[in-house]
């Protein structure tokens, strides 16, 4: 592909596509017909400050060519370049860096079947290789082995997406070859998926805090959600103002539950003392760590929950625009809370004067596409702002430099949702759940070799094996994963775990963001570890090195030792043990730092390849 501007022109449907999202073209310098400028049009062209303001709106225009069109042509590239006055080399590496892109033609529908952990301990692989054979080239269906969606309470599990106007989507799961193939098929007549209800086993339980109202309100009716408690914490935040509010959530210990536990009030007043404006909030809902689904949970079950939650966070720090980075493999977590922002904004809880208390603030969603690194705090800044998601170096940090440059506060769903509690029940009551070094409720996404996966709410302070009773672990039990893939797996005579943040390091393991991945003995490990690996490789963002030979050799190695064991295996594993060094050591960010951890524990803990 010519990577400079070329003759290549965007059909009429992708000019629509683009055009719906940014408006006509003003001038020819943006791409209008000769014809419809004006005499003095090329004298004359958008530059500097403008064009930088636009560059932003890079994703969604990509989003918007690949939901009409299924992939994103040379001359669909160049129109939205022209449109926003961005270099295509630039766009063409950004449409690059997602993998729910496409710069080649494909079939106008895509079936995504996950082949990540949980959906690979439920056979993943044989579902795969029947979708395959059964959906062939003339099917009209492309079929792509996806990283983890999501769904990993309800594994094996596929997504179909059909281009068109609009974008028809179905979620599959758990699946079949015969309903994998019936979804990609037939979008709109895919059975509906089964509530948010389905996933929180203990739902309707009158101890839950942050679940409570999964399963008992309408997720479409704001009625619903301000009869049972709804929005009496933003009218507390009023009452208190600003530096009240931060000061409830520092007493009440609350800390990031994205799994670095950095205390969130410190951030919110680091944010908030700021002299730079304006401010943002941001919303990480990326969530993409193999075994999460705890954040689509909420925003499907309970999605005024959490625009209530940011409103009092950007009124805490001072902001005004807040933006919800959504994964873009929830299309229902997309479909509900675009319903939640317009009902909010239509009933003046969000807008020019917030409940008539003249606070202005609203918020914006933009839609991932498939990168795991974009959890990354700084990464998921410059994919908001129309760059490729590669973190940035720190300091600066994100509360002095942030989005755009300015001072942001950024947390994850369940973060900010904890917020409510504590300014109904006050920053005591609250810090009196969990324990002294780990406050409040937890989420827990228990998935694997149990009967009843889902996602689980408990008090910090709950054991390892007291969740997993809970969940039904299944007999020959062989290793538990905390964490997700960045994390660690424990044996079966490790479950007295206690499940805090000060335990789990204690243990010599992490909690992460609460990722409990059950693995009995017909689960084989040295499998799980190489599609630890193979996520790794494919997820690394390329910007270090560490990270980016890393873990292609730690792979490499992996699949030699499968191979041979023992003796012949010694030296794979001392190279092993160097590669997860200097990846921990030198990387920029945390996935490089954490690409060798579940590795390790197998080794370690596991004796995976004695």
């Amino acid at each position: 592909m010519d990577l400079h501007f070329s003759d290549s022109k965007p059909t009429d449907e992708e000019r629509a596509a683009i055009d719906a999202l940014l408006g006509p073209p003003e001038s020819s310098w943006e791409g209008a017909a000769r014809d419809e400028m004006r005499a003095a049009d090329l004298r004359w062209a958008r530059g500097g400050r403008e064009a930088r303001e636009r560059r932003d709106l890079l994703l969604p225009g990509l989003h918007a060519v690949n939901d009409r069109i299924g992939w994103i042509s040379e001359g669909a590239l160049d129109y939205l370049c022209r449109r926003l006055t961005v270099p295509p080399a630039e766009a063409y590496g950004v449409a690059t860096f997602y993998a729910m892109f496409s710069v080649k033609p494909r079939p106008a529908t895509v079936l995504h079947v996950c082949t990540d952990l949980a959906c690979a301990a439920a056979g993943a692989a044989e579902l795969c290789a029947g979708v395959e054979a059964r959906l062939g080239p003339g099917s009209g269906v492309g079929v792509e082995r996806s990283p983890c969606l999501g769904l990993c309470e309800r594994a094996p599990a596929a997504l179909a997406v059909r281009a068109g106007d609009p974008v028809r989507t179905a979620v599959s799961a758990p699946t079949t070859v015969a309903r994998a193939a019936e979804a990609a098929s037939a979008p709109d007549s895919a059975p509906e998926e089964p509530s948010a209800a389905f996933a929180v086993p203990q739902a309707g339980d009158p101890s839950l805090v942050l679940l409570s109202r999964v399963g008992v309100v309408d997720p479409a009716s704001l009625d619903d959600y301000r009869a049972h408690g709804g929005y009496a914490a933003l009218r507390r935040a009023f009452a208190l103002g600003p530096a009240g509010v931060i000061r409830e959530v520092t007493d009440a210990g609350l800390v990031g539950r994205g799994g670095a536990a950095f205390p969130t009030g410190r951030k919110w007043q680091a944010t908030a003392s700021q002299p730079d404006h304006p401010h943002y909030l941001v919303c990480n809902a990326d969530e993409s760590e193999p075994g999460t689904f705890k954040d689509r949970v909420v925003m499907e079950g309970d999605p005024y929950a959490l625009v209530e939650a940011m409103t009092i966070a950007a009124y805490a720090v001072g902001a005004h625009k807040g933006y919800l980075y959504l994964r873009g493999e929830y299309p229902r977590a997309l479909h509900r809370m675009e319903h939640a922002l317009g009902q909010a904004r239509a009933r003046g809880l969000l807008g020019e004067d917030v409940l008539g208390q003249g606070y202005a603030f609203d918020i914006e969603i933009r839609r991932g596409a498939g990168a795991y690194i974009c959890g990354e705090e700084t990464a998921l800044f410059n994919s908001i702002e129309g760059y490729r998601g590669e973190p940035r170096s720190k300091p600066p940090f994100p509360v002095e430099k942030g989005l755009f440059g300015k001072p942001t506060a950024e947390n994850n769903v369940e973060t900010l949702v904890n917020v409510l509690p504590i300014l109904t029940k006050g920053a005591e009551a609250y810090a009196a759940m969990g324990t002294p070094g780990s406050t409040g409720p937890k989420l827990y996404c228990v998935s694997g070799s149990v009967d009843r996966p889902g996602i689980y709410e408990l008090p910090f302070g709950a054991t390892l094996g007291e969740l997993l009773e809970l969940a039904g672990v299944r007999e020959r039990l062989r290793a538990v994963l905390l964490g997700g893939a960045a994390g660690g797996f424990v044996r079966p005579d490790e479950l007295d775990i206690p499940l805090t943040f000060e335990g789990t390091r204690a243990a010599g393991t992490t909690l992460g963001s609460g990722v409990v991945m059950a693995f009995d003995d017909t689960v084989p490990l040295p499998r799980l570890l190489l599609r630890i690996a193979e996520f790794f490789r494919d997820e690394s963002c390329g910007q270090c090195v560490p990270c980016r030979v890393g873990t292609v050799r730690q792979e490499e190695a992996l699949h030699r030792i499968v191979e041979r064991r023992g003796a012949a295996a010694a030296d794979d594993l001392a190279l092993l043990r160097e590669v997860g060094r200097a990846m921990r050591d030198a990387s920029i960010c945390g996935l490089g730092q954490t690409a060798w951890n579940a590795v390790e524990s197998a080794i370690d803990r596991l004796g995976a390849y004695e």
